[in-house]
């Protein structure tokens, strides 16, 4: 974490087997001087490109003429779709120039038509964001918990717009 936010910044909650893993995700996106550049680093390349398709057609949040820059901090590889959502927000955060609160985690798989969908071991994943002191989580909600961990407020989203309010509010 750093001393502040910082925009294209957020923590992801991935999972390695089946054991939950806080993953910062960061985000450039910047005028394209030329061709624009989509570039992904821990994720893959094509899956970026069809995320970026699905915000600008179910988000309204468009990045044609913009180069694109994903990276998974600490050189992880990251192959489960459950980081789609934290791309976008971190995406959409640094078009935005605008910050995200540290203490917010977010999961979820989005699909073509911008529907938030949920991921395996949710609950556990949660939890780890708990442990860890996170205050607010953004999820699919498929895996919205009947009673949240203490301390851990749970926003719960079943479309790509519901997030990116949630997440600018």
């Amino acid at each position: 974490r750093y001393d502040e936010a910082i925009p294209g910044s957020i923590v992801m909650i991935s999972r390695e087997g089946t054991r939950p893993l806080l993953v910062e995700v960061q985000a450039l996106v910047d005028d394209a001087h030329g061709q624009p550049r989509r570039v992904a680093l821990g994720l893959e390349q094509n899956r970026l490109n069809m995320l970026l398709s699905v915000m600008h057609r179910h988000g309204g949040v468009k990045t044609s003429g913009q180069d694109v820059y994903v990276n998974v901090v600490g050189g992880l590889k990251i192959t489960e779709t459950g980081s789609d959502l934290a791309v976008l927000l971190a995406c959409a955060s640094s078009l935005r120039g605008k910050a995200l609160p540290q203490q917010l985690a977010v999961f979820g798989e989005v699909g073509l038509s911008g529907e938030i969908r949920p991921v395996p071991n949710g609950q556990e994943r949660l939890k780890e964001a708990a442990k860890h002191g996170f205050k607010r989580a953004i999820v699919p909600k498929g895996n919205a918990p009947k009673e949240a961990p203490a301390g851990l407020t749970v926003v719960a989203v079943t479309r790509l717009e519901q997030a990116l309010d949630a997440l600018f509010e």
